[in-house]
């Protein structure tokens, strides 16, 4: 056994600000890292091949960053509890690091390979919460239960200290010849690409991936065109930029979230008027949302397979196969609704406020059960996770925690107050775009202008399906009170 560490990396892809891989080169220069490319995750029915496209070039980044820093980063394939004790027992490893995760199926995969490794005699370090910047059991009620409401959440959440950035991987120690031939006779591979796995994807990736990339985007936004600063009144309109866009470098860990704090904070400390420093509360509100769907899939493990009320567990969906269909590919007639679906589908990428509208108009509208849309939402992507895909899902459908339950968004109020110019409507929905802009954001399109150009008029009529949903929720919620 020699002090050679393994570094497991899964949505930590960096060596910048990762508490876990700072750990673990505290403890010995001579780590290693390594990546599983793990089956339970790739062979599922939800995996978005633009989200695949920027994991690799994640790791493709990673690997030179590892490189740079004196050492290599691996790649495995196959169950992890299987593929990580076996590349550790080839490298002689003293020990496996790697930081937590809050999924259901992470978590059953970490103890697996915990469990494996123990039997093997070597030791694993897991108590790093990488991903928060307050891990579960950290943010509680007065009773020490956890919240379920985002408000006190964010209220006690943001008062407490915030940890600084930990210093990046340097001077480490590769692998000897030998031990890199041990490796690959354990199954360490080269990285493949996409299309390896079984996944096309041809389009550009919203955001480039890798750790540089994220951290540029970070520093435009804070510090470039300071559009954090403007962020509350900018946010939510879908054809300006106005986020950060830093959705996906989060999910994968491209980025670390005290780097982001930081550089949060530093805006807030520089700006010079209270509402730019209100603004830039919003921003860190957001992160504060991301943070509580994770707590929440911490304690509620159940919500990743069904509503978190009791009167949607049985809810008597529609469930429309050709309107769903019509949703997904962007052509329900609804102008705005249609230009986001077809956003997602061209680029894996929604923008906030549009995520919200096209999800209350399948729940809402055409009364589709919410996981039908959150499942279609994991399968493109690129920035698709679980706690806030779930979380958002179950938001707009008024299944989830939410002190307001019964929320429904008009398509054409929505587009009216955040397309005024159906700016936003004309680039994903070309064939429209000579129309006049109250014909677009209303979507009161004349049925002859629609015919001549091929576009679909409005498949459901939203004030009666309005009608229609609240009878059926009042109905289950009549039930269920008794």
């Amino acid at each position: 056994m020699s002090d050679r560490i393994l570094f497991w990396h899964r949505r930590d892809l960096r060596i910048g600000d990762n508490l876990g891989l700072a750990a673990a080169r505290a403890r010995s220069p001579r780590v290693t890292g390594v990546f599983c490319l793990d089956p339970g995750i790739l062979q599922r029915d939800d995996v978005a091949p633009a989200r695949v496209a920027y994991m690799l070039g994640c790791l493709a980044d990673l690997q030179q960053r590892y490189a740079g820093a004196g050492s290599e980063l691996l790649i495995v394939q196959g169950e992890p509890a299987r593929t990580i004790p076996a590349l550790a027992i080839a490298v002689k490893a003293q020990a496996v690091y790697w930081n937590r995760d809050v999924e259901p199926y992470s978590r059953d995969r970490d103890t697996a390979v915990a469990e494996a490794l123990k039997a093997q005699s070597i030791d694993i370090k897991t108590i790093f919460w990488d991903q928060l910047l307050h891990g579960p059991g950290e943010v509680m009620t007065g009773s020490q239960t956890p919240y379920t409401v985002y408000s006190p959440f964010w209220r006690n959440w943001f008062k407490q200290a915030k940890a600084e950035p930990v210093p990046t991987l340097t001077d480490a120690e590769g692998l000897t010849p030998t031990e890199q031939e041990r490796a690959q006779a354990a199954g360490a591979i080269a990285l493949p690409t996409a299309k390896d796995l079984g996944f096309g994807w041809e389009g550009p990736l919203f955001l480039a991936p890798g750790e540089g990339a994220a951290l540029d985007r970070l520093a435009q936004f804070c510090e470039g065109d300071r559009a954090i600063e403007a962020y509350d009144e900018q946010r939510n309109f879908p054809f300006e930029v106005g986020t950060s866009g830093l959705s996906a470098a989060l999910k994968f860990g491209a980025i670390g979230i005290r780097t982001v704090w930081a550089a949060a904070a530093a805006a807030r400390d520089r700006s010079r008027s209270d509402e730019a420093r209100a603004n830039i509360q919003t921003w860190q509100q957001e992160l504060a949302w991301r943070e509580f769907y994770q707590h929440v899939m911490y304690f509620f493990p159940e919500l990743a397979d069904g509503p978190y009320r009791p009167q949607w567990r049985d809810f008597p969906w529609e469930n429309n196969e050709a309107h769903f269909q019509a949703w997904c590919d962007g052509r329900t007639g609804y102008p705005i609704v249609d230009a986001a679906m077809r956003q997602l589908n061209e680029t894996g990428w929604m923008h906030n406020r549009c995520r919200m509208i096209v999800a209350s108009f399948l729940t809402k509208d055409l009364i589709i059960d919410w996981r039908w849309g959150e499942k279609y939402f994991m399968q493109r992507l690129i920035d698709g996770d679980l706690s806030a895909n779930n979380g958002g899902w179950q938001w707009s459908a008024s299944s989830g925690m939410d002190p307001k339950p019964l929320r429904i968004f008009n398509p054409a109020s929505q587009a009216q107050k955040f397309d005024p110019e159906a700016e936003y409507i004309r680039q994903w929905v070309p064939e429209i775009r000579h129309l006049d802009t109250a014909e677009l954001v209303t979507g009161k399109i004349p049925r002859s202008a629609c015919d001549r150009v091929g576009y679909v008029p409005p498949i459901v009529d939203h004030k009666r399906q309005q009608a229609r949903f609240k009878e059926k929720y009042n109905a289950q919620k009549a039930a269920i009170d008794g």
